[in-house]
């Protein structure tokens, strides 16, 4: 039996152009596989410190809540956050600023101004005005977060490390 050395020509041409374009897409979805499991991701940064606002409208020992917006990047999204900040304005220059959880379970706190105190609805955990627990079932003060004060304008840091008793 014979073949015809044109479709032996014909045929052999597709298998090449079949063969080229299966290692093109196999090479189209290889690369960005290869980069994604064999390079680093970006590492998680916090955003630093973040403007929180004029602290010159702040009555003197008067907590009061803030809010802020703080950008982070978490591998290679880029993420804004909406938070407040529990801020008590000591002195002229020095102020403390609460993060809003309470350290017992996380639940949101309020200022009961009638009690002077930062109370927890729902385990009734009380805190002083300097964050020190008066009663309740929280393990340890109110968490701060750091904070800088430039000029009229207060900048907070990122959460200072848990401590018991502190």
């Amino acid at each position: 039996m014979q073949y015809n050395t044109e479709n032996q020509g014909r045929r052999g041409f597709l298998v090449r152009a079949t063969q080229a374009l299966s290692a093109l897409i196999g090479g189209a979805l290889g690369i960005p596989a290869f980069v994604y499991l064999f390079t680093p991701a970006k590492s998680r940064s916090t955003g630093g410190w973040v403007d929180a606002g004029d602290i010159s409208q702040l009555k003197l020992n008067a907590p009061e809540e803030l809010p802020f917006r703080r950008v982070r990047m978490d591998g290679w999204k880029i993420i804004t956050e909406k938070s407040t900040a529990w801020v008590v304005r000591l002195s002229e220059k020095e102020v403390v600023a609460y993060t809003p959880q309470c350290t017992h379970l996380g639940c949101a706190y309020h200022w009961e101004e009638s009690k002077g105190q930062f109370l927890c609805p729902c385990h009734t955990s009380n805190f002083s005005i300097d964050g020190k627990v008066l009663n309740g079932p929280a393990p340890r003060p109110l968490d701060r977060y750091l904070v800088k004060v430039q000029g009229d304008r207060l900048l907070i840091g990122p959460e200072q490390s848990k401590t018991k008793g502190a």
